[in-house]
């Protein structure tokens, strides 16, 4: 039986707007954290598969080792999308003709309403991820909150937009209360052409076209 071996990703994000470099290299280690949980829990998976011993019922300790690899996992991988869809000089507006915006405008009343919404989704209170997903199926977008990293996520949806709402993310720079800045300076740095390969990858040119 072979395991894969996950390996952290790196990320050019040196000056972004409102987010600092100190923040950036915490948040980095935070997420090579969950990259090396991954692999040492799958590893252990993999030690008791190769054993034959998977009655759950029998061994609380292996449902315990399944359960936190969803965590780690979504962790790791949340945290992709996250630093992957911000770049230095991004914008705080996705650009009109863009597929993106197209799948916004069919989905809300207008753009403008989208991001009050993903705005409003970001300051609910709790720590958590706002993501706004695509369904590949109508080439609708929603917005919702994932609590955990693992709890929330909507079956068969495609994260676009991903915000981590984590004090993690934004203490370094903002007070608790001072949430509404993070929000509008992790806007300010999007890089809406990760975001247009993302839907691009699952929805075909001609879908969600008005």
């Amino acid at each position: 039986m072979e395991t894969k071996v996950y390996k952290p990703k790196t990320f050019n994000l040196s000056g972004l707007n409102g987010i600092s470099d100190k923040t950036l290299e915490m948040h980095f280690k935070l997420y090579e954290g969950y990259v090396s949980n991954t692999n040492v829990l799958t590893e252990k998976i993999a030690a008791i598969l190769s054993d034959g011993q998977v009655d759950q019922d029998e061994m609380p300790a292996y449902s315990e080792l399944t359960r936190r690899l969803g965590f780690e996992y979504n962790g790791m991988v949340l945290h992709e999308y996250y630093f992957g869809n911000m770049k230095p000089q991004g914008g705080d507006e996705a650009p009109k003709g863009s597929r993106f915006r197209a799948a916004v405008e069919k989905s809300f009343p207008s753009y403008d309403i989208w991001k009050t919404d993903f705005v409003g989704v970001g300051k609910m209170r709790g720590v958590g991820w706002a993501i706004c997903f695509l369904d590949p199926a109508t080439g609708n977008v929603s917005n919702h909150w994932i609590t955990l990293h693992e709890t929330g996520n909507v079956a068969g949806f495609v994260p676009l937009v991903v915000m981590d709402v984590w004090e993690h993310a934004f203490l370094l720079d903002y007070k608790p209360a001072e949430r509404p800045k993070y929000i509008e300076a992790f806007l300010s740095n999007m890089d809406w052409d990760a975001v247009e390969s993302r839907l691009a990858q699952h929805v075909p040119e001609t879908a969600g076209a008005r």
